[in-house]
């Protein structure tokens, strides 16, 4: 119930009731609703800058994990650069060193992508430059591991072929130490037994008793058996591959044939004194791509460096050959 308001009129010495005009109320209810409005909307407004909803609430901390995700995330990038760039490094000053292969350049293996930008739809938000940032990073380390993954696959087969090649090379003595009477002539001009003359020598010969084993100083393939060369009399040559040939000359007989694989310490035939010989021994001689080498340098995987020593020493003599 409304209340009545009353006032108290001087001349009739009385009080009258206040009658309230329909329009003023009006106004009054339509200021009020104005005001009570703008008052709201200033509440909420002011309320919105100082006090978060539960949704932004939610909408922050899904934020903040999301930087903190990032912030691992880059630490992770970090030390996976770090260990890349360790192996790096043991790759072009070792490995590839050691294997003869030329170094892979540091541009090539932290090279970027060029062209069209990779990276468009991840701009245009708030923190588009750290994601973008942290999608490049990871992109050169992706194609580090790559160039990385392809460069030890290339070692891989280099060591394998290596190991090829360190078995196939001639590496040791045609005739075992204990059966050697002695190493007769080395590598080098010495006296002929036949003319007397000074001739160039072109391999070793180990002096041992007929029937004697003689190995095969390397892996290869035996390209002769025969006695068809003029001097040599019965001899076996080896191919060895990557230029390498092995000779074994005045045999007794043979214990191969032509085509014949033979690895490294096989007996392939027996001292004798076939050909143009004086007394039984091995003529032995190395080719690299068709020239004659010292054979003396060939035996590091049988001798001491006291036996090494004491053969070189004796290679030396210029003395008179056995053929």
């Amino acid at each position: 119930m409304s209340r009545v308001k009353y006032y108290y009129d001087s001349e009739t010495l009385s009080y009258k009731k206040i009658e309230r005009k329909r329009g003023r109320t009006l106004k009054y209810t339509l200021v009020f609703t104005l005001a009570s409005a703008l008052f709201g909307f200033l509440f909420v407004f002011i309320a919105g800058q100082f006090v978060e909803s539960p949704r932004e609430k939610a909408l922050k901390r899904e934020l903040q994990n999301m930087q903190l995700q990032f912030e691992l995330l880059n630490k992770k990038m970090e030390k996976a650069e770090i260990v890349l760039n360790n192996i790096a490094e043991r790759d072009n000053n070792i490995y590839r060193v050691y294997f003869e292969a030329n170094p892979i350049p540091e541009e090539q293996r932290r090279a970027g992508f060029g062209g069209v930008n990779r990276y468009n739809d991840l701009e245009g938000y708030d923190n588009s430059k750290l994601i973008v940032e942290s999608n490049k990073r990871l992109d050169i380390i992706q194609k580090q591991i790559v160039v990385q993954s392809r460069s030890l696959d290339e070692i891989t087969k280099l060591a394998g072929e290596k190991e090829k090649l360190l078995a196939a090379i001639p590496a040791i003595q045609p005739v075992n130490n204990q059966d050697l009477k002695r190493m007769a002539s080395g590598f080098g001009m010495r006296t002929d037994p036949f003319t007397k003359a000074r001739k160039m020598h072109w391999g070793m010969d180990f002096s041992a008793p007929k029937g004697t084993p003689v190995y095969a100083t390397g892996d290869g393939v035996v390209t002769r058996a025969d006695n068809n060369a003029s001097g040599y009399g019965n001899h076996i040559r080896i191919d060895h591959g990557y230029g390498y040939v092995s000779l074994y000359a005045h045999l007794y007989k043979y214990n191969v044939r032509k085509n014949q694989k033979v690895k490294r310490g096989d007996l392939i035939g027996f001292v004798g004194s076939s050909g143009r010989s004086e007394a039984p021994h091995c003529h032995y001689e190395i080719f690299k791509d068709g020239d004659r080498i010292n054979p003396i340098n060939f035996y590091y995987g049988s001798l001491t460096a006291e036996e090494f020593n004491e053969m070189l020493e004796h290679a030396t003599l210029e003395n008179q050959s056995l053929d």
